[in-house]
Parts: C-alpha cells; structure tokens; sequence
C-alpha cells in the first residue's frame, strides 16, 4: 500500500516557519480578496461582463510575466531580496489602483486598469513562485521539506475562503477603496514577516541564465497540470456565484473537514481515493446547487465544496513533489501554483465572459467539467502518474 500519511514533526513548526507560512497566507488572501469586489465595483462603473472577465483574467496572465526569468533572479539578487522587491513592487500597484479609485470623477480608464492588473499578477506571481519554490524549501530540513510544502500551501488554500470572507465584509461595511487598503496592508505584512527571518548563505549557481524553465514549469507534467487546471478552474465557476459571508464560512469549515480526513480517514487509504472523493464531493455540491432551492443546500453545498478543493488540491501537490527529480523540488511547487491560479483564472473568464454570471449555465458547465476531469483522472491520468513519478 503506497500510504498517504504525512507525519508531523513538531521541530518543523517553529517561529521561522510559521512567519513564512503566514506570509503565504496574507499573500494569497491579498489576490483573492479582490476578486469579488473588482467585479462589483466594475458594475458600479458600467462596465459590461466581458470587460470585468478581461480585468480578473489578466492578472493570471501576468503569474507567468517573470517565470522564466525567477530563477535567474533568484541567483543574481538572492532569493530574499527579490521576494521583498516583488511584493513592495505588489503593494505600490494596489496603492496606485487605490489611488484612481479615489478619484473626484469616479471612473479608472479601462487600458490602465488592464495594466494595473497584469502587473499585480506579475507581481504577485513572482513573490508566490519565490516564497514555494525557494525560501519555504530552504529554512527547513531535508527530511521535512514535504511536509513544510504540504503544510505552507494548505495556508494558501486558506486563503480562497479567508480572502474574499475579509474582502466582502470590508465591501459592505466601508468601500471598495477600503479593501484595497486591506490587500496593501496583507501585502505589506508578507513582506514584514519574510523580512524577519533568516535565512542561510547559498552559493549562486556559476551557469546563470536569463530564461529557464528552472523552478518555473516541471517538464512532464502536462496531464497533471491539466487535472489541477479543470479541478480549479469548477471551483472558480461556483465562486463566482457566491456573494454571501456563509459561503465563504463554510467552504473554511471544509477545509477543516478535509485536513480531519486527510489526517484519519485517507491515512493508509488507497493512492487514488483522495482525489477521486474530493472531486465527487465538488460534483455532489453542484447538483445540490442545480436540484435544490432549500435553505440547507446553502450549508452542505459550500461545506462540500471546500472538502473537495482541500483533498484534491493537498493530493495533487504530493503528485507533483513526487514527479519531480531530487533537485526539482522548487520546480514542481511553481508548476503546481501556476496550475491552481490557471485554473481560477480561467473559471473566471469564463463564468463573467461566456455565461455573464448566469447560474444554471455556470453550475451546468462546472458539473460537466468536474465529471470530465474525474473520468480523466480514474481512466488515464492515475495510471500515467504511476508510471512517471521519481519519488
């Protein structure tokens, strides 16, 4: 039996840890608590729904603006300096799109709105692929490095649920300008607590390169990519119907829930059904979502959902740690972010551009792809991942 325990080791929770792990955590809920609120605002503005899928998606592009070139950078500037570059560079972008919001005549030209994102996503993206793929990796001990991964991206997954909770509240209680203050300020503390900890010496690598696909994109792990991309890319669809604080409240409380199993229930369980049971559970809540009108579907549905996005994606990051070769460790943490945040970006654009929002086509369509992406799985890509994996 290929056990999917991961054990726990309390020497790996120490206050350095800890400070990088909620780094990621106010980093992802930074990007995240933005993306209800953009598209509200965006109405109040007048701008149609395939203007407002443009405006969320291109900050997705813009994750791979710096990829092929992280890694030099890494090099050349050191890992921490870039990472607080980056993220200093993030937050004077939301400053300046507060800025325009503040403005007497109450309107952001639409070119320099495009821009204002794709450069938050490159940003942002470039902080993200140096804080997994490098910083996280290289505070802690060989032996618990998989477990330091499992457990920092969990704080990130934290994130889709505590980022739009904090941006919704501030949204109906203050302005949006206030929730653009709020991802400042989730940035600026990133970028405290990556600034406190130390981290040790390593020699710069002597074969610099400008552009390479090193600690960027895992080479032969296309099909992996792809799973992750329709698995988020589902999840992406239904969020963009949830405007309520009890959704978000409760896809947390599966999150919980799928931490609880992860630990006792698929410990020694077979290698597939983790994934296999997050996905049913996803399409169980969307046929909820379609059949039912009650008020305690709006309690499973998210319930179920966040269970399902929490063991699928914890799942489908040890695949990738377990594609990669000994060196690619970092390689396979930017692969399996970039597939995540592909995913949602794509939900997105799809939900505002293809469906304007409208919820039977979105939940028909997310229900098609979460019984693709499952059949995928079961029929080929499991048995592909048997074959491939290094680890």
């Amino acid at each position: 039996m290929d056990t999917q325990n991961i054990p726990v080791h309390v020497r790996l929770w120490n206050k350095r840890f800890w400070m990088l792990a909620m780094a990621n955590l106010l980093l992802a809920m930074s990007s995240y608590m933005l993306l209800p609120v953009i598209p509200l605002r965006m109405k109040a503005w007048g701008y149609t729904h395939l203007q407002i899928a443009w405006v969320l998606g291109i900050f997705f592009a813009g994750l791979y603006l710096f990829g092929c070139m992280s890694g030099y950078l890494v090099q050349r500037y050191r890992r921490k300096n870039v990472f607080c570059v980056s993220t200093l560079a993030l937050c004077a972008v939301t400053g300046v799109f507060y800025y325009l919001n503040t403005r007497p005549d109450d309107s952001v030209d639409y070119a320099l709105l495009l821009l204002l994102r794709l450069l938050q996503g490159a940003f942002y993206g470039l902080s993200q692929l140096v804080l997994l793929g490098t910083l996280i990796i290289d505070t802690v001990e060989a032996v618990h490095r998989t477990e330091a991964n499992h457990a920092a991206t969990w704080f990130g997954r934290f994130a889709l649920a505590l980022g739009p909770l904090a941006g919704l509240l501030v949204y109906r209680h203050g302005q949006f300008g206030s929730a653009l203050l709020l991802s400042c300020a989730c940035q600026f503390l990133s970028f405290i607590f990556v600034g406190l900890v130390r981290f040790p010496f390593r020699m710069p690598n002597e074969d610099l390169h400008r552009f390479s696909f090193d600690r960027f994109l895992l080479k032969d792990s296309h099909w992996l990519f792809l799973n992750v991309m329709l698995v988020t890319a589902a999840a992406a669809l239904v969020l963009t119907l949830a405007h309520s604080l009890r959704f978000y409240e409760f896809v947390m409380l599966g999150f919980f829930m799928a931490l609880l199993a992860e630990r006792y229930a698929f410990a020694d369980a077979d290698l597939r059904s983790e994934a296999t049971t997050g996905m049913t559970a996803m399409g169980i809540a969307v046929l909820l979502l379609i059949t039912h009108s009650r008020e305690s579907v709006g309690y499973i549905a998210p319930l179920l959902m966040g269970f399902g996005i929490g063991v699928t994606g914890s799942r489908f990051l040890l695949f990738f740690i377990k594609l990669s070769d000994h060196c690619q460790r970092g390689t396979s943490q930017s692969t399996y972010l970039l597939a995540w945040e592909t995913g949602i970006g794509g939900g997105l654009m799809a939900s505002f551009g293809l469906f304007n929002c409208s919820p039977a086509p979105v939940l028909w369509t997310c229900l098609g792809i979460l019984a693709a992406t499952l059949i995928l799985y079961v029929a080929f890509v499991h048995k592909w991942y048997i074959a491939h994996k290094n680890r």
